[in-house]
């Protein structure tokens, strides 16, 4: 499957909202008022991976994904998941949110999107990027450490039901090969 990467658009949010209604749990996943202010905040920048065929104009789910659930809403642009990032003055970024569509996982969209941030960041003139997960989502960690992330600290009942949170951080400076 080819999967393209595009900015946000304003008709995408009611699709990242359920998005993330799917991909997380209640007391982790986002208000709508908290994603949309996420993604309007200055300096913030938002991603959408989207199946191509869908760009070029293939209706349905189905040839896309064989066998696998159509999402909730068949009608959109074909969208599998997003990432919202932004920046502060410190030279720091923040991945804000990574949403991967459950049948699109394990496609590669986690990576794009997650490089896609990234890039983003460190020509933004960032040297480095944190991002918090949830203590149990054993997948998340095991994803952000493959892509070079480690474990800064906890913070207690981060989320809004009472879950932890490990931060996570990684370099962002390019190293030479030289060392």
């Amino acid at each position: 499957m080819e999967i393209k990467l595009r900015g946000f658009r304003r008709e995408d949010f009611d699709t990242l909202w359920r998005i993330d209604q799917e991909c997380f749990v209640p007391g982790i996943a986002y208000s709508r008022l908290e994603l949309a202010t996420y993604i309007r905040r200055r300096g913030s920048s938002t991603f959408v991976a989207e199946t191509a065929a869908v760009r070029a104009g293939i209706p349905s789910w189905e040839k896309m994904l064989p066998g696998q659930a159509v999402p909730a809403d068949p009608a959109n642009s074909g969208i599998l998941g997003f990432i919202v990032s932004d920046l502060n003055r410190r030279g720091i970024g923040h991945i804000i949110s990574i949403d991967v569509l459950p049948e699109a996982r394990r496609l590669g969209v986690g990576s794009r999107l997650l490089a896609a941030g990234e890039n983003r960041l460190r020509t933004a003139g960032c040297h480095g990027v944190v991002l918090e997960t949830a203590v149990d989502n054993q997948a998340a960690l095991a994803f952000y450490k493959r892509h070079g992330y480690h474990a800064v600290r906890a913070v207690p009942h981060y989320y809004s039901n009472g879950v932890d949170a490990i931060v996570l951080a990684k370099s962002l400076l390019i190293r030479s090969a030289c060392g």
